[in-house]
């Protein structure tokens, strides 16, 4: 008799039990069912508040020429296409050729689940009047994260204060959700983590170092070491930031697909990245680089 109750409270205890970790959320490092990551997750821009997909469309390949050399109409179903595989993060810029194409490539798509960047070039005179043209050529009210675009010298926060504060009152105004800076050198990066203003970086990444940021105020296609870019990456990380990685495909001089396999990898592997953004000009393009997303993260399980 005492066996048996022995036996059957010890299959309530275990049942209780296996029923806990059951309940338990799928990313408890106690679950038996780790979540599966993919290109097409959403993911936690920093402390942005903000969420994207952790692959991004860019639409400026060597000034937007790329996709803008498809037609309006190719370079619309392209990015329908990119949508329908659960890429919701569109990268833009003022002075992109496509970017007064934007408004058609992404009509009938949820704005909601739309996370829009663009960029700001230059200094212009009337800051505000920039950013609230930049919505209406949008046809949107606000625009996820709006950067300042390519800074190169050390120390651009001083010359760019009154840009900087002209974001953040589109930010006040609700025009803007984020701001931050995409930097092309070091001296650059450094200054743009070294700053509080700075909420979201847009950086150069490959292991190859083809277009990544060089220690010198300039901008250039050669090869470099990137370990002051991942020093940087690191700070930024730490503080908060939100970090996309660009140059994924090396300005999309990796021709050579094991060259795009190392990069993605890599890019995958680093724990600083929130998300990347790749310029594509072909639905075999996009295809690629989700299988290859995939499985680089899936083997990291």
């Amino acid at each position: 008799m005492n066996n048996n109750h022995f036996s059957r409270r010890q299959f309530l205890e275990r049942t209780a039990a296996l029923t806990g970790t059951l309940l338990l959320p799928a990313c408890s490092s106690l679950s038996p069912f780790r979540s599966k990551r993919t290109a097409a997750d959403q993911v936690a821009l920093g402390k942005t508040g903000l969420k994207l997909s952790r692959l991004g469309f860019g639409t400026g390949s060597n000034g937007g020429n790329v996709q803008f050399s498809l037609g309006q109409e190719q370079f619309n179903s392209l990015i329908h296409y990119a949508y329908d595989q659960g890429i919701t993060y569109f990268d833009c810029a003022q002075n992109y050729k496509t970017f007064d194409w934007m408004a058609g490539a992404i009509k009938g798509l949820p704005r909601e689940k739309l996370f829009l960047q663009s960029k700001v070039p230059g200094k212009p005179e009337q800051i505000l009047d920039t950013i609230d043209r930049q919505r209406k050529v949008l046809n949107t009210d606000y625009v996820d994260s709006m950067l300042i675009h390519c800074m190169v010298q050390n120390g651009w926060t001083d010359d760019y204060k009154r840009i900087m504060d002209a974001f953040d009152e589109a930010k006040h105004r609700k025009w803007i959700r984020a701001k931050g800076v995409s930097c092309h050198s070091v001296p650059a990066l450094r200054t743009a983590a070294a700053s509080p203003w700075t909420e979201v970086h847009l950086v150069r990444v490959n292991p190859q170092g083809r277009y990544t940021d060089d220690t010198v105020d300039s901008w250039d296609g050669r090869s470099h070491n990137i370990a002051p870019v991942l020093e940087e990456l690191k700070i930024m990380r730490a503080k908060g930031r939100g970090v996309i990685g660009m140059k994924i495909i090396g300005n999309g001089d990796f021709t050579n697909p094991e060259d795009r396999e190392k990069s993605i990898r890599y890019a995958m592997s680093r724990p600083e990245l929130d998300a990347v953004v790749i310029g594509f000009k072909t639905t075999g393009e996009i295809d690629e680089a989700i299988r290859r997303m995939n499985q680089a993260l899936a083997e990291q399980v």
